[in-house]
């Protein structure tokens, strides 16, 4: 019967924990707008001592109605001066952000009286200022968030784009930490069904078929993870960014491309082969895509050490590319018409390695062309099976708003719409822990017909892998359970 009173003990364990955690806390305080002069700013306060501070503050003999503005002369609890006339809102737990009592005075943004309310504050007992992320830390501690959401919300505070914030405010609402959730409370069944049947199937209360039915979720699940897994990583990078890599000869004309699509000069651009040695980055905004745009070293054999380095660097980030653009210079090429076919499908089936990848062919230097030329050039590439081509001038700017459409189509079809199907992994550490999740479940597989003690054992680990990533494991879910769908006893 060692299952069920590991889980006893383990529910022993996690009550004092939480007795511990909520004895004698302190109350925060922060200026959680921002720091510099500004028209408002919020101060906010969170612990037991909240209401004690807002008497003091204010003068007032009774608390505000909850999550109703107020306007409230502030004072020094200690000399009685007048800090500022500001805005007061109360917020009585748990019915707050944080699960606890919270305050916040919207006062007046200039550096003195913001010092002055935080110095105030400061000056009482059990008052301490706030350590980073602590006021979510709080709401996560006290049920109000799950990791999953307290990740969102982060996202959501350094989302630069609009996918990007579309992508967080899903994850806050707490759509993924559902999933999540779902899966778990279906390991937590089958775990419970598998103890109660090692520990009390010789009492004849536990249905035999119940091995079989929990055999039949656990199929599910794992189909269900292998599903969430194969997403080709589109949440995370659409959170850490897509890496877009200009690759090619040298003077072909990426540093200026680079400039042109950053609208600056971020690059050196020169006449001179070689001039681009390491990686130079751009953070962009691409249609509300966010991506790392790199320029890289002329790809060239070279009796320079420093250019071999930058050529291998350059090599490196085009083996890390989401999309590879090929830049091609047009404009001095000797070839024929079969001959520059030749070189561009060389060019693309060299990027393209092992597997497939996202390739955009960028001809560029096309103001040195005649018409004619151009024209041949459109209905070579329209006429071959190549990867999408556009041809563009960084000089005149020709082309340059089809490339742009033809970058952010490829975007577009590598992170997808974030509020369209079913949320998305945008953690490393979120693949990680369902990776091992689902590796437990096959060794659950392995097991079954051999040691339920085992299986049961890599049902927990599973369990426990999916715990981690909302910050939710008990065994008290496990032990509800076993006593509701089993009668054991009395």
């Amino acid at each position: 019967m060692w299952p069920f009173r590991r889980c006893v003990n383990t529910f022993v364990q996690d009550s004092f924990k939480k007795w511990i955690h909520h004895f004698g806390r302190d109350t925060i305080f922060a200026l959680s707008s921002g720091h510099g002069k500004c028209g408002v700013a919020v101060i906010r306060t969170s612990g037991p001592a909240s209401q004690e501070a807002l008497h003091l503050l204010s003068k007032w003999q009774a608390l505000p109605p909850p999550r109703q503005v107020k306007l409230a002369s502030l004072f020094c609890p200690k000399s009685g001066e007048l800090l500022d006339k500001g805005l007061v809102v109360w917020f009585s737990g748990p019915h707050s952000f944080t699960g606890e009592d919270c305050c916040e005075y919207h006062v007046h943004g200039g550096p003195a009286v913001v010092r002055g309310v935080l110095q105030a504050l400061g000056s009482l007992q059990m008052f301490r200022p706030a350590e980073p992320g602590e006021f979510t830390k709080r709401a996560f501690q006290n049920g109000k968030l799950d990791l999953t959401e307290v990740e969102g919300l982060g996202d959501l505070i350094h989302a630069e784009t609009e996918v990007q914030r579309r992508q967080a405010l899903r994850q806050m609402s707490g759509e993924l930490g559902q999933l999540y959730q779902k899966w778990s409370q279906q390991l937590i069944r089958a775990l419970a069904h598998i103890e109660a049947f090692i520990d009390f199937s010789e009492d004849d209360n536990v249905e035999e078929d119940v091995l079989v039915a929990v055999d039949e979720v656990i199929e599910k699940l794992q189909k269900e993870l292998e599903e969430h897994l194969c997403d080709n990583r589109r949440g995370e990078r659409l959170r850490d960014g897509v890496q877009v890599v200009l690759t090619g000869a040298t003077n072909a004309g990426k540093s200026s491309l680079l400039n042109e699509i950053s609208q600056k000069p971020t690059a050196i651009v020169s006449s001179i082969p070689g001039t681009t040695r390491d990686v130079v980055e751009a953070t962009l905004n691409i249609g509300g895509y966010p991506i790392i745009l790199s320029d890289t070293a002329g790809l060239r054999e070279s009796e320079d050490p420093i250019e071999r380095e930058g050529v291998r660097r350059a090599r490196a980030r085009v083996g890390e590319a989401d999309i590879l653009v090929a830049v091609v210079d047009v404009s001095n090429s000797l070839l024929s018409r079969e001959g520059l076919l030749a070189h561009l499908q060389n060019l693309c089936s060299g990027l393209q390695g092992d597997g497939p990848r996202n390739v955009i062919v960028a001809l560029n230097k096309v103001d040195l062309l005649s018409q004619e030329v151009i024209v041949n050039l459109e209905k070579l590439c329209q006429e071959s099976e190549l990867p999408p081509v556009c041809l563009l001038s960084c000089h005149t700017k020709e082309g340059i708003s089809k490339f742009l459409r033809i970058l952010r189509d490829r975007l577009e079809a590598i992170c997808g719409d974030p509020l369209q199907g079913s949320p998305t992994i945008t953690q490393i550490r979120h693949r990680h822990h369902l990776t091992a999740c689902l590796d437990a479940l096959g060794r659950y597989s392995v097991h079954r017909q051999q040691d339920l003690v085992l299986s049961a054992e890599e049902l927990r680990i599973a369990h426990r892998q999916l715990g981690t990533i909302t910050g939710r494991v008990s065994a008290e879910d496990i032990l509800d359970i076993i006593f509701s769908d089993f009668c054991i006893g009395k």
